[in-house]
């Protein structure tokens, strides 16, 4: 009897994979197009809010194109629809910024197309050639005889010596066919294309591996050090149980190895200066294979960074988990589930309870800012005695002497000086030839402000020196902007016109400080 059975269960679990559930349905051409278009060697994760905005930017421009088989949904909707389907990873960076990665289903996929779209041979000279050194060179690393394996090494070491003495000699370099190059080219590329997918198994394998480990330690069914043993046993044996792990052990000796790391960039270097790569190769195939070894290198890093916060994830559980407090918790349900028993056997099968889920919230009318304080009935400090230094007594004429401006006693000088036989040239002129008593420089401002409430008063551009007396009988003299009569008309006082009770006058009598007036040196 045949295993067809067992045979078609196999390909159902292969067909049940995230890898052929992308390429089996019938949008698979343009999630893969949209896939290839947004990630690459160079972008192995990019922020949520830009893959969904390039999403729906890729739809856009595909409806233009004329294309009608494409996906309904926003492209946050897409994505996380992806995200189901295990073709997107969600995770967050160091800075906190959310960003989506190809998981290796994905990458599967995307390798499967990547393969189908180069044209290349089925047989070659090259493949044949390959396999045959693949499997001398295997039978070389395994083979259990000695002696079988010492004649191995020494015919191949012959071989070799003959070939050295032979180019030494002036012998012929055999050309390969551009047939030739092509193939190894082409395994090179498919060899170095499947490294992020296997990257991205590890990286998957210790995701997994932290969620195990927590679910053990929140079902607390073993002992927090077996958990831990167990962690420690299966990241040990992460590295060599897998395909994925042995490619990571194996990209990270050769990182640790300077000498063959040195040796694949030359390798590499040389094959890209071979005077047909030219012809054969296309510039993204150029750019993949010098980028190389920054691919092993990336790659390693991201492993080594997941690693590391897994490790640290559950060192931080380990820390903070509180054992004591999650048991109490766990009693007070099984109290809760307990007296649901207990009520559950007189109440019917539709009875209900009102249970709050919240408290009721507090109103508070008046919440008190300010509390009682003992400092608030204190009495305040006695005054200080500053009896010896008060001033000296001030006469009532003594104050007034440094108040403001006299506006009553300005007012009937102007008055007079308009009216009078006398024509009146100027403010200044004027100002000169009053009382001592009016000549303060405070009194200045008083005039001024009396001037401008008369009509037929003009102020010129040029000025003119009000010569101040102090009370003190210092004198100060002043620069001031001319204010005169109009030339075609006098100017006569207003008798309605009063000083203006809002207009605020200084009481400074040093009007040197005040703009509009200039101190003459």
């Amino acid at each position: 009897m045949s295993d067809i059975a067992g045979e078609l269960a196999r390909v159902r679990g292969a067909f049940e994979q995230p890898t052929l559930t992308l390429l089996h349905q019938k949008l698979a051409p343009v999630i893969i197009a949209i896939f290839r278009s947004s990630f690459g060697r160079d972008v192995r994760s990019i922020p949520a809010p830009r893959l969904h905005d390039q999403v729906d930017t890729y739809l856009d421009e595909l409806r233009l194109a004329g294309v009608t088989d494409l996906p309904t949904g926003s492209g946050r909707e897409l994505c996380l629809r992806w995200m189901r389907g295990q073709w997107l990873l969600r995770s967050t960076d160091d800075d906190g910024t959310e960003v989506y990665a190809l998981t290796s289903h994905a990458q599967d996929a995307l390798t499967l197309v990547t393969g189908l779209t180069r044209e290349r041979a089925s047989l070659s000279e090259h493949r044949i050639a390959t396999i045959v050194n693949a499997v001398r060179r295997f039978n070389t690393d395994v083979n259990p005889d000695r002696a079988a394996r010492v004649d191995i090494l020494d015919s191949e070491i012959t071989r070799l010596s003959a070939e050295r003495d032979r180019l030494l000699a002036g012998g012929e370099l055999q050309q390969v066919s551009p047939d030739y190059l092509l193939e190894g080219f082409g395994e090179l590329i498919s060899l170095i294309a499947a490294l992020p997918s296997d990257f991205a198994r590890v990286e998957e394998a210790y995701t997994g591996l932290r969620s195990d480990i927590l679910a053990s330690f929140r079902a607390e069914e073993r002992p927090a050090g077996e958990v831990i043993d167990d962690y420690l046993a299966r990241a040990d044996s992460l590295m060599t149980a897998t395909a994925e792990g042995r490619a990571f052990e194996g990209a990270l000796a050769l990182l640790s190895d300077d000498a063959l790391l040195l040796q694949l960039r030359e390798d590499l270097a040389a094959l890209l200066a071979h005077p047909l790569a030219n012809d054969i190769l296309l510039d993204v195939d150029r750019r993949e294979l010098r980028g190389t070894v920054a691919l092993i290198r990336g790659g390693l890093d991201r492993v080594l960074t997941r690693r590391s916060r897994v490790t640290a994830t559950l060192r931080e559980y380990i820390v903070t988990h509180d054992i004591t407090r999650d048991r109490e918790l766990d009693s007070t349900l099984r109290q809760l589930d307990a007296e649901l028993a207990t009520w559950m056997k007189t109440a019917g099968p539709r009875a209900t309870v009102p249970l709050d889920l919240l408290p009721h919230r507090a109103e508070f009318f008046h919440l008190r800012e300010r509390f009682y304080s003992t400092d608030n009935d204190a009495a305040p400090p006695p005054l200080a005695d500053v009896s010896e230094h008060r001033p000296d007594g001030v006469s009532l004429t003594d104050l007034l002497a440094q108040g403001g401006p006299s506006l009553d006693a300005l007012r009937q000088e102007l008055t007079q000086a308009l009216t009078g036989p006398d024509p009146l040239t100027s403010l200044g002129a004027m100002f000169d030839g009053l009382d001592p008593a009016l000549r303060r420089p405070v009194e200045i401002f008083g005039l001024l402000h009396l001037a401008t409430n008369l009509p037929g008063m003009d102020r010129d551009e040029l000025v003119e020196t009000y010569r101040t007396i102090r009370p003190d009988g210092t004198t100060r003299q002043l620069a001031v902007p001319r204010v005169a009569p109009h030339p075609d008309g006098r100017a006569t006082p207003d008798p309605g016109t009063a000083d203006n009770p809002d207009t605020d006058v200084s009481h400074d009598h040093t009007p040197a400080d005040r703009p509009g007036t200039q101190e003459l040196r």
